[in-house]
C-alpha cells in the first residue's frame, strides 16, 4: 500500500480508544523483534514541558555528535513529525511498508494508533542505528505504551491535574501513574514539582533503587536567568530562543539530564543544543509568532498549569496591544471552567471553536461552562477562515491561538 493508504489505516485505528496496558505493545513488539531492548533511551513524561525537555535534551545530544532518534506526540501537520532522526522526519514509504507488513498482525490484535505508532518509532530508530533515543510518553505512563523501555534516564518535567478520568483525581494518583516508568536502579530527573508529586517520586526511587536529582539543586535563579551548576558543568551565560520563564528551567532540566546521564562536563555543546533547539529539532508551537503586526500567536497550552505559564509571560506585553483576541478549542477531558477562568482577564474578545478530532469538546458545551463563569463567548464554526480573516486586523491587535495541539495543527495544515 502507498503511504496514504497507511496513513488511512493507521489513523482508523483511534476507533480503538485508548487502550492503557502493556501486554498488546509488549507482544507486538516481540512479533517484531523487539528493537526497543536496542536502544539506549531517555524516557520524558510529565503535564507540561516534556516536549519542549525532550527536545532540549536531544537538540544537547546532537550538539555531542551524536545521532539522535526523538518520538513526540501529537503532531501539527503531518504524521512524521512525531519520528525524527536528527531533524529529518521518517520516510513516508518506511511508514507504508511498516503497515503493509504487519497490517494483519495490527487488525488481528486491534493495537491502537499509539501502540502500532510507538512501534514503528522504536523499529525505525534501531534500524537506523541511532546513538540514543529521546522518547515522549503518550498519556499517563504505568500502562503508556512506552513503558516497555529500560532508560538510561527517567526525567519528569511537572505534574499537574490532568486527564483525571483516566489518571486519578488527585496529585498524589497522577504522580503514582507517572512515576511507574522508573525502573531498578534508574537516573531519574525531575523538573519543579507539587510537594505531593515529590513524596511519590522519593517512595518510588526508593522501592528501585534509584538516584533521584531534583533541578531545583542544580539551579540558581537571579532576577530573569536561571544558572545551572553540577559537578560537571556550570552555565550561567546561555541564549534559550523560546520565550517563557517556564521554558528555562526546561532547558536547565534537559542539560542537568544530559551532563549527570552521560557524565559529560563540556558546557559547550550544552549551551549550543540549547540555542540550536529549533534549528536541531523542529520544535514548535510554544509562544510562537505565526506574524508581527498584527501579532498572531500560537502556543501548546492545554491545561491550567500551560495555560498559567503562557500567560506569565503573556502579561509582559499587554500593555502595547490595543485588542487582545482569543481563539480556544479544547478537548473535552480537559479542566476547560478553569482554563477559562485564568483567561477570561487577559482577553479583550474569546472566540471559541471545535476541533475535527474525537475528543474535542463541542461548541454549545463551551457555550454552557462559560456561562457558568458569567463569560461572554463569540462561536467560530470555521477556525481557519477566522485565523485568515484576523490578518486584516490593525497593526496593534493580537490574536492568541491556544488550547489545544490539535488546534494548532488545523490551523498550520492550512498554512501548506
Amino acid at each position: 500500500m502507498n503511504v496514504e493508504t497507511a496513513l488511512n489505516k493507521l489513523y482508523s485505528l483511534h476507533s480503538f480508544g485508548i487502550k492503557l496496558g502493556l501486554e498488546n505493545i509488549s507482544n507486538f513488539l516481540e512479533f517484531i523483534g523487539n528493537p526497543q531492548q536496542h536502544l539506549k533511551t531517555f524516557h520524558i513524561a510529565g503535564s507540561n514541558g516534556k516536549g519542549s525537555t525532550s527536545s532540549f535534551i536531544a537538540s544537547i545530544l546532537m550538539e555531542f555528535g551524536n545521532k539522535v532518534g526523538l518520538y513526540t506526540s501529537p503532531h501539527f501537520v503531518k504524521f512524521n513529525e512525531r519520528i525524527v532522526i536528527n531533524n529529518n522526519q521518517i520516510p513516508d514509504d518506511y511508514i507504508a511498508k511498516f503497515i503493509t507488513e504487519f497490517v494483519d498482525y495490527i487488525d488481528k490484535n486491534k493495537l491502537t494508533f499509539f501502540e502500532v505508532t510507538t512501534a514503528i518509532a522504536f523499529k525505525y530508530f534501531f534500524e537506523q542505528n541511532v546513538n540514543y533515543a529521546v522518547i515522549e510518553t503518550g498519556l499517563g505512563g504505568r500502562l503508556d505504551a512506552t513503558n516497555v523501555l529500560t532508560p538510561l534516564a527517567v526525567v519528569l518535567t511537572s505534574i499537574s491535574l490532568e486527564h483525571t478520568n483516566i489518571l486519578g483525581n488527585t496529585i498524589s494518583d497522577i504522580a503514582g501513574e507517572k512515576v511507574a516508568i522508573i525502573k531498578n536502579h534508574s537516573k531519574v530527573f525531575t523538573g519543579k514539582l507539587p510537594s505531593e508529586a515529590e513524596k511519590v517520586v522519593e517512595k518510588r526511587c526508593n522501592e528501585t533503587n534509584s538516584t533521584w536529582y531534583k533541578i531545583e539543586d542544580y539551579i540558581n535563579v537571579k532576577n530573569e536567568l536561571v544558572e545551572l551548576y553540577t559537578e560537571e558543568v556550570e552555565i550561567d551565560n546561555w541564549n534559550i530562543p523560546l520565550r517563557g520563564e517556564y521554558q528555562k528551567f526546561n532547558a536547565a532540566l534537559a542539560g542537568l539530564v544530559v551532563s549527570k546521564t552521560l557524565l559529560k562536563n563540556d558546557f559547550k555543546p550544552i549551551m549550543k543544543g540549547i540555542e540550536n533547539v529549533i534549528k536541531n529539532t523542529g520544535l514548535q508551537g510554544r509562544f510562537e509568532y505565526y506574524s508581527k503586526e498584527p501579532d498572531i500567536i500560537f502556543d501548546s497550552a492545554h491545561n491550567p498549569e500551560g495555560i498559567e505559564n503562557f500567560l506569565l509571560e503573556f502579561q509582559k506585553d499587554l500593555s502595547k496591544y490595543q485588542k487582545k483576541v482569543l481563539l480556544f478549542g479544547v478537548m473535552k477531558d480537559k479542566s476547560i471552567k478553569e482554563m477559562l477562568l485564568n483567561l477570561k482577564n487577559f482577553f479583550d474578545e474569546i472566540h471559541i471553536t471545535e476541533i475535527n478530532y474525537e475528543r474535542s469538546s463541542k461548541i454549545d458545551e463551551l457555550q454552557r461552562i462559560a456561562g457558568e463563569l458569567n463569560l461572554k463567548v463569540i462561536p467560530e464554526y470555521d477556525s481557519i477562515k477566522f485565523f485568515e480573516s484576523f490578518k486584516g486586523e490593525k497593526r496593534e491587535n493580537c490574536l492568541v491561538i491556544l488550547g489545544s495541539m490539535y488546534l494548532l495543527g488545523e490551523i498550520k495544515s492550512s498554512l501548506h
